[in-house]
């Protein structure tokens, strides 16, 4: 009886330093690469011509991102993010003339644009025929835009062909966001590249994200999350007359 008591500790064991092992294994199989390393940008575009996921850094928290027109890269993105599929992510673009492609803006001047943009803001407008991804948030015809105040994101999205970045946060979905890349160390297998940019920010306020404004409707807003950027979001809304549809 001993005998076969040590013998099934000893399996159990080597089960456990196994899955270990694996687990570090797949871990080293995705390239951490830090943000300043000249080959970063040529490996985020390979990875995303792939079909690959990728981790990164924004202007708020890190950040998960695909071709946003590439069907498969979106449900895998979903797969990972552990998100319901009718739940919206976000596109991320280079310039306000990438943003005027994707979402219909001709009511939103280019004064106000520039103001907010870019930033910790998402803005979410009317898409246009351009995001022809089907699996890109099925339950809603619009679209929230990014431009984050990040040069690494807009570097890449200018080396992607101004094509627009599927975006969403770095985490699984209801878990905390991450300030650095540690902070989804579980994630890192089922990506292409980890793009590290050290601690992003310095406070837990962070966290918060990007403030969400839905500027759909002409002369209209609605603050669909406070996140970090409420306060200077709500007195340009005032300076350019555009009143609140619903607060939160």
């Amino acid at each position: 009886m001993r005998r076969l008591q040590t013998s099934l500790h000893r399996l159990v064991r080597a089960h456990h330093t196994s899955s270990r092992m694996q687990h570090q294994a797949s871990e080293l199989r995705t390239p951490v690469c830090a943000v300043g390393d000249e080959a970063a940008l040529r490996l985020a575009r390979q990875c995303l011509l792939g079909g690959q996921v990728i981790a990164l850094p924004t202007d708020t928290v890190y950040g998960l991102a695909c071709d946003a027109n590439n069907e498969t890269a979106i449900q895998r993105l979903y797969e990972i993010k552990g998100r319901d599929e009718h739940k919206p992510v976000a596109i991320c673009v280079h310039n306000i003339k990438a943003l005027r492609r994707f979402g219909q803006a001709a009511h939103l001047s280019d004064e106000l644009l520039t103001r907010l943009l870019p930033g910790p803001l998402t803005i979410v407008i009317e898409r246009t025929a351009q995001l022809s991804n089907r699996f890109l948030n099925p339950s809603t015809s619009k679209i929230g835009i990014r431009i984050p105040d990040f040069n690494f994101m807009r570097d890449l999205c200018a080396v992607w062909q101004e094509q627009p970045l599927a975006l969403t946060s770095a985490n699984r979905s209801s878990a905390p966001s991450s300030l650095q890349v540690s902070e989804f160390r579980s994630l890192w297998p089922q990506l292409g590249a980890v793009f590290d940019a050290g601690r992003i920010g310095l406070t837990e306020e962070r966290r918060l994200a990007s403030t969400v404004i839905d500027l759909s409707t002409p002369g209209y807003f609605e603050i669909v999350r406070a996140g970090v950027a409420l306060k200077p979001t709500l007195s340009l809304m005032d300076e350019f007359g555009i009143r609140a549809r619903k607060m939160l």
